[in-house]
């Protein structure tokens, strides 16, 4: 008999959410491209991949909000494909903020990993330039961050739909740097240099001596990653990672994914820093509460769950 692979495979998962979306899509009556049915016909039209207008009306004015300050909003580029991960986490996390009702995911939270969280608000595309001394460019941006009735940040979500990675250094993609390990000699990276703190902050939190022996720089590869992980952790809250239960990419058991992969690079201490919240389970969740029936149905459809 023939062997066959045990894990997923990610291609399969991204057909069965593009056919989700061109059904959805389709069923809306809304114009898409012409050769891609899972994506809206333009940037301008991201408002139909989000299912409830109160959503809608709430990013807008956080958007507009921000432009007044003069910091722009980070609406991706891609806000408009039924594929978003940001559009993905506007119609989930987005009824819990505009509603402020967050006791489906504190219960979760403190059901699957024991956060005894109080949540008071959420915001979306949460940045602090002062942590990493980033003076210049895009900071650090964590997709969503429950504060507690201090306004502190307290957790830290970063959600994920279809990707296949973290993303990597923009250095070393750009071609200015040769993508070896700076850790025994921290001159030789163009960001320690410009004087961000991300090496500063990794050797903080004891990150940095489980590296001494890569050749490679891990940054190269998981910037993203270590960027939120410490993020996080300066900010004395957990790192939440929201994926698909079906995705191949992150967490597909225990000891396989990305996640448990990188969980090797940090020290025992900080090991359970890093959680998996799946979609599936905070859906479940939210139906549960009974409050959301008006959108979760339609949620199900749109993502094939």
């Amino acid at each position: 008999m023939e062997e066959k692979w045990i894990y997923p495979r990610q291609k399969q998962f991204e057909r069965t959410l593009r056919e989700n979306a061109s059904n959805w899509f389709k069923d809306k009556g809304f114009k898409t491209h012409p050769k891609m049915p899972y994506c809206l016909d333009s940037w301008e039209n991201w408002k139909n991949n989000i299912i409830l207008s109160e959503v809608t009306e709430f990013i807008n004015d956080c958007k507009n909000k921000a432009e007044v300050n003069g910091k722009p909003y980070p609406l991706h580029k891609y806000l408009h494909h039924g594929l978003s991960s940001q559009a993905m986490a506007f119609n989930l996390f987005g009824p819990l903020i505009t509603r402020n009702d967050f006791s489906p995911l504190s219960n979760l939270l403190k059901d699957k990993f024991g956060f005894d969280i109080k949540i008071e608000t959420g915001v979306f595309e949460y940045e602090d330039r002062k942590v990493f001394n980033e003076t210049g460019g895009q900071p650090t941006s964590i997709d969503i961050v429950l504060k507690d009735e201090n306004e502190k940040p307290t957790v830290f979500i970063e959600c994920k739909l279809v990707e296949r990675e973290f993303g990597g250094c923009s250095i070393f993609t750009d071609g200015d740097c040769p993508g070896m390990n700076p850790v025994n000699d921290l001159k030789e990276c163009y960001l320690h240099f410009i004087g961000r703190k991300y090496w500063d902050l990794m050797t903080k939190y004891g990150i940095t001596h489980l590296m001494n022996n890569d050749r490679i720089c891990p940054f190269t590869s998981y910037y993203q990653f270590f960027r939120e992980i410490i993020f996080s952790i300066e900010n004395g809250g957990p790192f939440i990672l929201l994926c698909d239960e079906r995705s191949a990419v992150f967490e597909v058991t225990p000891s396989r994914g990305l996640v448990p992969f990188l969980r090797t690079y940090l020290p025992e201490n900080l090991k359970n820093a890093i959680n998996v919240l799946t979609v599936q389970e905070l859906l479940s969740s939210i139906k549960q509460s009974g409050r959301h029936n008006d959108w979760v149905v339609d949620f199900g459809l749109k993502y094939g769950i």
